[in-house]
């Protein structure tokens, strides 16, 4: 029988909100019986942009049993129906990317089938007229779907966040320091190799403390200290298909409503995000430097803030692409170190999410055998190589031609992957998903009607239902859904709720 030796010392190296996550969950998970060290330095600052989320999260913030009211108080979070997109396929156009199902089951066809053959037919208003989450964000509504309710649309909300990421670093960190991580403040200027196969055996800090472990996680962000700068993973690089590769972040004063939902606004050579937490919001303009000059990108986000500017502009540059390898010897890249997909569908903190998760489904043993690796590797390039499609979608879906940018991302070439779903959706509109791939067939639906792609037909097995009995199915549909946003409360009104609910003297809901 072969003998097994356990991994005994857990090393993550850099904090922010990758490292913390990872911090957590494995503290949860592991129970103790792996000793996890994190090593960060105060020096380095942490990016910190990713202040928008997708539902997974919830199921993270599920595992480690975090309180949700708590988590939205100590984050500054506000909730998230879905993404807007303005003047993307064309100057003028919107449309949104919802979470959440739309209209109800039906046979053996998908609800979005009955309402296509409506909608060609012009006896149907948009697709957002049967989604309970979209209909919301008209007038800033918002709850948690409700089990008083288990047959209407208010059982079938579905939500995500906005957070301050820094917030949820900083709350990360006391979950996981209470479950016994040791964290170690210091800058790494020395990583030391094995002799033989070059795995990782530690890490020396700046005043000389050697820091060893069997497993490293590496959240050191775009320098990629372990995986690239160390082990020379090499990376694929994808900014001929998503060519934006600069941002300027800023943060300003809140100004109106609290919205439930991100805005991404097409501008001139990329787009800028608007996201408002409890405190503050969250802007940025993410663009392509062969297009436009950081000064002009700079003065276009400032000129577009909806309050006061808060703080300077902060400028990052990035190249979209994936490390060559995730999973490198000893070394798991977690977060910006092991690629970066710009924020327009906010995938950044769920690809730390399922890395971990596929971590701990392949977690090794000191042997670190190559077919686990192999396996893990290719899952992780599966992933984020159809969400690299989907972002794409975005930009080469349009009619404009009306600057270089646009132009360029409309007439470039795509992946082949890409190229396939888009052609079977002109065909009659079908999606299929593969392998669980994050997106599911109504989110790229929705994104590829709103961007102005049309199916020559629908699937024929629609037209064993009546147009007469269509049309009132989906005007039921359409008038349940809007008495149920008329009772739901406003964004804001649920916020404070949950924010008076945690003050002192309180009484909690």
């Amino acid at each position: 029988m072969t003998t097994q030796t356990p991994i005994q010392q857990l090393v993550i190296v850099g904090g922010g909100t990758a490292g913390w996550m990872a911090a957590a969950a494995l503290a949860r998970l592991l129970q103790g019986k792996v000793a996890i060290r994190l090593v960060e330095s105060d020096e380095i600052s942490s990016v910190g942009v990713g202040e928008s989320t997708i539902p997974m999260i919830r199921l993270f913030n599920d595992v480690l049993g975090i309180n949700e009211d708590e988590f939205v108080r100590e984050t500054k979070a506000t909730f998230k129906l879905g993404i807007e997109f303005k003047d993307w396929s064309r100057p003028g156009a919107r449309y949104m990317h919802g979470f959440g199902r739309f209209g109800q089951d039906l046979w053996t066809v998908d609800f979005f089938q009955y309402w296509l053959k409506a909608w060609q037919a012009g006896i149907a208003p948009d697709l957002e007229h049967y989604s309970i989450n979209r209909m919301a964000t008209r007038t800033n509504k918002f709850m948690r779907p409700s089990s008083e309710t288990p047959n209407s649309p208010l059982a079938e909300i579905m939500y995500a966040f906005h957070l301050d990421a820094g917030l949820y670093a900083r709350y990360l960190r006391k979950y996981a320091e209470a479950l016994g991580v040791r964290r170690t403040e210091g800058k790494v200027v020395e990583v030391r190799q094995r002799p033989g196969d070059g795995f990782i055996e530690s890490v020396v800090l700046e005043r000389g403390e050697v820091v060893a472990g069997d497993l490293f996680l590496d959240c050191t962000g775009f320098r990629g200290l372990l995986i690239e700068q160390t082990l020379k993973t090499g990376f694929q690089d994808w900014s001929h298909w998503l060519p934006c590769d600069r941002a300027w972040a800023a943060p300003c004063a809140l100004s109106g409503e609290l919205q439930p939902y991100t805005t991404a606004t097409a501008r001139p050579a990329g787009w800028q995000w608007r996201i408002g937490l409890q405190h503050r919001t969250g802007n940025g303009h993410v663009y392509s430097s062969r297009f436009m000059s950081d000064d002009e990108a700079a003065g276009i986000l400032m000129a577009n803030l909806d309050g006061e500017a808060l703080a300077e502009p902060k400028l990052l540059r990035f190249t979209a692409g994936k490390r060559n390898k995730v999973w490198n010897k000893n070394v798991v890249a977690l977060g910006l170190s092991s690629g970066f997909l710009e924020p327009l569908e906010s995938t950044s903190i769920h690809l730390v999410q399922s890395t971990l998760s596929r971590l701990l489904a392949f977690f090794p043993d000191t042997g670190f055998h190559q077919a686990d690796i192999d396996e893990f590797n290719r899952q992780c390039d599966f992933e984020v190589e159809r969400i690299r499609d989907f972002i794409i979608l975005h930009y080469h879906a349009t009619e404009r031609a009306d600057t270089p940018f646009w132009d360029h991302c409309r007439t470039m070439d795509i992946p082949d992957t890409l190229r396939r779903k888009v052609e079977l959706y002109k065909s009659r509109g079908r999606v299929v998903r593969e392998n669980e791939e994050l997106f599911t067939p109504i989110g790229w639906q929705q994104v590829l009607h709103g961007q102005g792609v049309r199916p020559a037909g629908y699937n024929p097995l629609v037209d064993l239902m009546e147009e007469k009995e269509l049309r009132n199915m989906l005007g039921d549909i359409e008038r349940v859904i809007g008495k149920c946003v008329d009772v739901m409360p406003t964004h804001q009104k649920f916020i404070e709720a949950v924010v008076a609910a945690g003050q002192p003297g309180t009484a909690h809901r």
